[in-house]
């Protein structure tokens, strides 16, 4: 009989009926699927052994009694605990790893030890403990070895690879800690939710038929039928990003100024390319948030809407809300198109909490996408150029890096080889588009909102693009009431039906005018006669201009920059606008061109010094680019890493709005049913971003309710049709 008497291990136990999860099943199971995805850059090997170990802690007795006997979810780690406490089972797999397999080991040893509270720093600080710390508690390991669990599960064969060499340590660890996770979570879904799990199986559309598809779509949107100068120009672009897509894997750019249908020709080029060489999937991550939703669909549109799957970080569990559920309703992006935000890519090549590291398993043999890749945060613009060299030299991922404002790559990234230019001609489409006649501020002189109301409100089609919310409050609030206000206090499917308003109005030939943020520069397919544009960076101030004569219907469209005398900008947005400033001074006649472009690049990114391109430490946290560290170059950490690297200045939450039925349907299922998968993708369209201080303003006033982690809106009346979110009724409702 075994030290377990009749019954063997378990790994979980349903609470609803009392069933019990194999461990030896479990284990066995992971390590198949660990070792499939991590095949696919030579880690398959070491992801096995991480399958079969991360459990191994769970043969020991205490565990097997805590579980049958207390509680069901005594698996858990890392989430708060329930009235029982919990035996910690994660310790013991890491401490085998880096006794059988030495110094190699520790790199599985992080994601083993972390697959339930997230990836551990080598050194812990005050009470958090580190993998170190945990790797000397040995007691751990010896209530395993005390049980006798099969050896079948402890001696399986040492890896017959280590880490290849230029491969960054932190990254294999994390993927490979990816594809651990993922894993986990799905053998765990199968057996706790067997309806979500024949979910996931539906088949998606292969990559080969959606090729056809957008070939098809492209043909008829850029054929004979509507051949215009531009659309010539963009049948082009189209044809070089298909016969590109021929060649080798590599680094590629596409330089199209905007206009030049960039967006669907570098998907076109991404299809071919994965066809070509058998890729598993194509990844377009998009700057901001706010254009997601409309990226996303115009590649369904293209493509069909059980193609694409739009993921983003604006609504998901906060980490001290993060349970069971919410855990398995995590994306792991197994779909052939992901349309995500850049926010929501580097943060997860830099997250730690397993329900953020799950995913990127999938970035190996993809094409990722870049788009406007010129507008990444200058503060992580080396962590971030050395994560995109390792996914290409080592992990089997083409990528483009698309721009509108040429030659801005050869200056942000010149960390990177020089790469294959798929656009013809950069220089003459840039002349070619040029459509506006763009007037500048003179120096030191700024406008008040009221002078700027006027010169929109004397225009009987204009666009006004500002650089916060606030700024979009304060115009929109001194124009008539039939302007339109576009920001993202409003949620996706207020904008999506505004913008269709505005189409209509500008297709009819009737007076429109709109306040906006920058989510209306990259992404929105929109023809404004007279576009003004608030101060910023050059290549944002093209952007905008992209949104004036787009089709090229005038001899000229109008464009006017200006200096607001009340308004403060980012940090980000400052620099921005005093790189601009700097490049203009010598390039007033011609803004847009590329010498202006490469100035202000030159002074945006490289005047402030090295170590302000990683303002977050994290070559020295991960050892990135083969910086040299004190301690073994195994000595990581990924805890400390995550929480420090911002891809934006600001921490955000995210609300849900009831904006329409279709929102409290969905929001009525939530409260049924949990924040399943489903639900919240279903939830991204009603959501809006805040800052965190106004989130507890909300939270603290009742507005706000929790329903499985994700924060509700219950005050209506905060909510209006013509602005969105209205913060300013926060003190009468306080008093």
């Amino acid at each position: 009989m075994s030290a377990y008497g009749r019954r063997a291990p378990i790994a979980h136990r349903r609470a609803d009926d009392g069933a019990v999860h194999d461990l030896a099943e479990h284990l066995e199971t992971t390590a198949r699927l660990a070792a499939g995805f991590a095949d696919a850059w030579g880690g398959g090997e070491g992801a096995a052994l991480m399958g079969l170990w991360h459990d191994l802690g769970k043969y020991a007795r205490e565990f097997q009694a805590m579980i049958r006997c207390a509680d069901p979810e005594a698996h858990l780690e890392g989430v708060p605990a329930g009235p029982r406490p919990r035996v910690n089972h994660s310790s013991a797999g890491a401490q085998w790893a880096v006794e059988r397999l030495g110094p190699f080991g520790r790199l599985l040893a992080y994601g083993i030890a972390g697959h339930h509270a997230g990836l551990p720093d080598w050194l812990g600080e005050g009470a958090r403990r580190g993998l170190a710390d945990r790797l000397r508690d040995t007691t751990h390991l010896a209530r395993v070895r005390a049980a006798g669990p099969p050896a079948e599960i402890l001696e399986r064969a040492a890896p017959t690879a280590g880490l290849p060499v230029g491969a960054d340590p932190s990254l294999w660890a994390r993927m490979l800690a990816s594809a651990l996770f993922d894993a986990d979570f799905l053998d765990s879904e199968a057996f706790f939710d067997r309806g979500k799990a024949r979910q996931r199986r539906r088949p998606w559309r292969p990559l080969a038929g959606l090729c056809q598809r957008l070939d098809d779509h492209m043909d008829a949107a850029f054929g004979a039928p509507a051949r215009t100068p531009v659309n010539a120009l963009r049948a082009e672009v189209l044809a070089a990003c298909r016969a590109a897509a021929e060649r080798p894997q590599g680094l590629f750019s596409l330089t199209v100024p905007t206009g030049g249908a960039k967006t669907l020709s570098s998907l076109a080029f991404a299809l071919r390319h994965a066809r070509r060489h058998h890729l598993d999937r194509v990844i377009y991550a998009v700057p901001f948030t706010s254009i997601i939703e409309q990226a996303a669909e115009v590649f369904r549109d293209a493509l069909g809407s059980d193609a694409v799957l739009e993921h983003h970080s604006a609504l998901g569990p906060r980490a001290e809300a993060e349970t069971a559920r919410s855990r398995l309703a995590a994306e792991n992006w197994d779909a052939p198109v992901i349309v995500t935000t850049t926010v929501q890519l580097f943060d997860s090549l830099f997250a730690s909490r397993t329900s953020r590291v799950r995913k990127l398993h999938n970035l190996a043999r993809s094409v990722l996408v870049l788009d406007e890749a010129q507008a990444l945060p200058t503060t992580v613009l080396r962590p971030v150029t050395a994560v995109i060299d390792q996914l290409g030299r080592h992990y089997g991922v083409s990528i483009v890096l698309c721009t509108a404002t040429q030659p801005a790559l050869g200056a942000v990234f010149r960390g990177l080889a020089p790469p294959t230019e798929i656009a013809p001609e950069p220089e003459r489409l840039f002349a070619t588009l040029e459509r506006v006649t763009v007037a500048l501020p003179a120096a030191g002189r700024g406008l008040d909102w009221e002078e700027v109301a006027v010169a929109i409100d004397e225009e009987r089609q204009a666009l006004a693009i500002v650089n916060t919310r606030h700024d979009c409050r304060a115009l929109h609030a001194l124009l008539p009431g039939h302007a339109i206000h576009l920001s993202t206090w409003q949620c996706a499917a207020h904008r999506a039906q505004l913008l269709a308003r505005i189409k209509r109005r500008l297709a009819a030939g009737e007076p429109v005018r709109v306040v906006s943020t920058s989510l209306i520069e990259a992404g929105v397919d929109i023809d404004f006669p007279a576009v003004f544009r608030a101060l910023t960076g050059l290549d944002s101030l093209a952007q905008a201009a992209g949104r004036c004569n787009r089709e090229g219907r005038l001899a000229r469209g109008r464009f006017v920059v200006f200096r607001p005398r009340s308004s403060t900008p980012s940090r980000h947005v400052a620099q921005a606008i005093e790189a601009a400033e700097a490049a203009l001074r010598g390039h007033r006649g011609a803004p847009f061109r590329p010498a202006a472009f490469a100035d202000y690049f030159r002074e945006l990114y490289w005047s402030k010094g090295e170590a302000a391109l990683d303002h977050y430490g994290m070559a020295t946290l991960l050892g990135l680019g083969g910086i040299r560290r004190e301690g073994h170059p195994f000595d990581l950490s990924f805890r400390t890493a995550a929480e420090r690297f911002r891809m934006i200045d600001e921490a955000q939450e995210t609300i849900v709005v009831s904006y329409d039925a279709e929102a409290e349907a969905a929001i009525a299922r939530l409260r049924r049913e949990g924040a399943g998968r489903e639900i919240l993708r279903a939830l991204q369209r009603f959501t809006v971003p805040l800052r965190r201080p106004a989130f507890d303003r909300l939270r603290a006033i009742g507005a706000l309710e929790d329903v499985d982690g994700t924060a509700i809106l219950v005050a209506p009346e905060l909510y209006r049709d013509d602005v969105g979110l209205d913060q300013t009724a926060l003190p009468t409702l306080i008093a």
